[in-house]
């Protein structure tokens, strides 16, 4: 075997579903496939409506794109394409556009259908992937959706950059060669602070600064910052909420990447949401926040029709609590006083996880310094009390379980709050289970920072038990889907609705639950389900394909249970009517239910066994 033919065996022996199938299925890939380096010039002689073939992408970026110009979907190194035609025989609608040219391995319908024949895993694999195209129908990305493109989408020059040492001379002839309004200013690729053209006015030539004195002196240290596969709402969320215009983009190693700027940003906004929450961020009394907060219920329903993926609207309700939160906090302290010591704002379950609905309810609590005198006891049970209270007339509602911070257990010390955790995983009892998936969802609001991340590290240290990872997972699939005999739905009935399912407790929270256990054995600090899922990719604990289908029924189960809610059918707040549904959603709803029963019981099998 040539070091060509080995290096391809070798690369595609790695692909799914190859690593699960004989070498002898490998091997007749790699014996009749066609290399194809596919370029800006030769683009459009591939995916030919009438000539299908299987597409395994082994570099470059490529993006298909449907009859109206919208993306379908981003392709890199492992991806593959083509496959929907070689099993359905309809013809081929999309067209391939080359982002960054590459390699391709093609192979025809003949040699497709023989590996589907001779290899049952081969075309279960294909035909799972297909249900799962067809079970994420309802949000396909598209590039006229503004909030559902990511950051690096945006991305259209490599990061300018200083070492801190340069001078503020040299900075300013930088930014001027390159055409840009800010630098940033790293020291092995590490971001230590941005230095925008706003800086060289107020900080140098208003103050008389010498040019030659560096840029490290007059920069913007410990800046705000965003990973590339963030979306565009999220940065623009983070823009208005800290009055910036200038945000750094980072890769998964915080590597510097380039620079979003409000300008590009503003270019993709298209609805009303993000106005609000400028709005909000600028309310000046409470009750003009009252007032903002009662458009949100029709903001909803409009920004609903106005986007393919509405499991959107839990970012979007999660920024608008989180501008509400942070601007009573500063209302607070414009009637009470600044505080008298700093202070960390945390918020746990949905809210942290940026999962909101219309029916969530507050959790939210306090990190403060180990000491405080009575008199600072006060302020801060005042706050607490203030800020909930608002909250819920502002139609969040106050937590049934008391999770705020206007109870005093949930206000402490980083060392209070840790031994309460810490209890909990020592003693994993039902009640401390409970506790544990609103706790561990936890995210910073407002306030000190350093405070807040002196917890998570204090977290993540004690985090890391095995008892606790069995207790987890065996308390996980105490939960069952609604699925029974003869794969059929399994509906509940209370004394004043109809039948119904339960999609959050029997589906959505499920999904949140093995997300967050997993999470943890790896130590990911992410609260959002989907992004949890997106960094286990990097770790060896649960396969890609399965991360696949469990982002695919999240987003799924997420979509009907907006959508009855934005519908006001009628229901339970997070349940529906399966038979108001149409064949196929039903046919993607007991897909989705079985492949997190699959989930459930690898779960129970690698953490309850001590497996891992």
């Amino acid at each position: 075997m040539t070091s060509e033919i080995q290096d391809v065996f070798q690369f595609v022996s790695t692909q799914a579903p190859f690593n699960q199938l004989q070498e002898s299925a490998t091997r007749y890939f790699c014996s009749h496939l066609e290399v194809v380096y596919l370029s800006h010039e030769n683009q459009q002689d591939w995916l030919k409506s009438d000539n299908p073939h299987l597409y395994l992408v082994r570099s470059g970026h490529f993006d298909l794109v449907n009859g109206k110009g919208e993306l379908v979907t981003r392709l890199s190194q492992g991806d593959y394409f083509g496959f929907p035609s070689l099993l359905t025989g309809d013809m081929i609608q999309n067209r391939l556009e080359v982002q960054t040219a590459g390699l391709v391995y093609v192979l025809t319908q003949t040699h497709f259908d023989f590996l589907r024949r001779e290899y049952k895993a081969f075309e279960q694999y294909f035909v799972r992937a297909h249900a799962n195209r067809l079970l994420s129908s309802h949000y396909k990305q598209s590039s006229d959706s503004w909030s559902e493109r990511k950051i690096a989408e945006l991305m259209t020059r490599t990061a300018v950059t200083l070492l801190p040492s340069a001078s503020i001379q040299e900075a300013a002839k930088t930014m001027s060669e390159a055409r840009v309004s800010s630098i940033m200013i790293t020291d092995d690729s590490a971001l230590l602070g941005v230095v925008t053209d706003r800086d060289l006015r107020n900080r140098v030539l208003a103050a008389g600064v010498d040019p030659h004195e560096p840029v490290a002196s007059i920069m913007t240290t410990k800046p705000k910052y965003i990973f590339e596969n963030n979306r565009v709402f999220s940065a623009l969320h983070l823009m208005l909420k800290h009055n910036i215009h200038h945000l750094p983009v980072l890769d998964e190693e915080r590597k510097p990447l380039g620079m979003i700027t409000s300008t590009d940003l503003l270019r993709q906004q298209k609805s009303d949401p993000v106005q609000l929450i400028g709005r909000l961020y600028k309310a000046e009394s409470v009750a003009m926040l009252k007032r903002y907060a009662a458009e949100i219920p029709d903001l909803l329903k409009r920004f609903s029709n106005n986007i393919d993926d509405i499991s959107l609207m839990g970012k979007l309700l999660s920024g608008l609590s989180d501008a509400l939160t942070s601007r009573l906090i500063q209302l607070f302290q414009q009637e009470r006083g600044d505080a008298p010591c700093q202070f960390a704002w945390i918020c746990f379950g949905s809210q942290a996880r940026e999962e909101q609905t219309l029916h969530s309810d507050q959790d939210n609590g306090l990190v403060l310094p180990n000491t405080l005198n009575e008199e600072q006891k006060v302020y801060f049970s005042e706050m607490g009390r203030y800020v909930c209270d608002h909250l819920h007339e502002c139609g969040i509602i106050h937590c049934p379980g008391n999770i705020m911070a206007s109870n005093p257990e949930c206000r402490g010390s980083v060392v209070q709050w840790v031994t309460r955790f810490n209890k909990w995983i020592t003693e994993p009892t039902p009640h401390a289970m409970l506790n544990c998936k609103i706790y561990f969802d936890i995210r910073f609001i407002d306030g000190n920072n350093d405070l807040y991340n002196d917890l998570v590290q204090g977290l993540t240290k004690i985090a890391r038990n095995d008892l606790f990872y069995a207790a987890m997972a065996t308390d996980i699939n105490a939960n069952s889907v609604p699925i029974g005999l003869f794969n059929q739905f399994k509906l509940e009935k209370s004394k004043t609705t109809s039948r119904f399912l339960d999609l959050k407790k029997r589906g959505v929270v499920i999904i949140n639950d093995i997300a967050r256990l997993y999470a943890l054995k790896a130590g990911i600090k992410r609260s959002n389900t989907l992004e949890r899922l997106d960094a286990l990719a990097k770790f060896n604990l649960i396969s890609k394909k399965d991360l696949f289908d469990l982002k695919d029924c999240w987003r799924f189960l997420t979509q009907l249970r907006l959508r009855t809610q934005i519908n006001q059918e009628g229901l339970p707040g997070n349940c529906i009517n399966p038979e108001n549904l149409s064949s196929l959603e039903r046919h993607q709803l007991k897909e989705a239910f079985y492949l997190i029963k699959q989930a459930q019981q690898a779960c129970a099998f690698k953490f309850a066994r001590g497996s891992l």
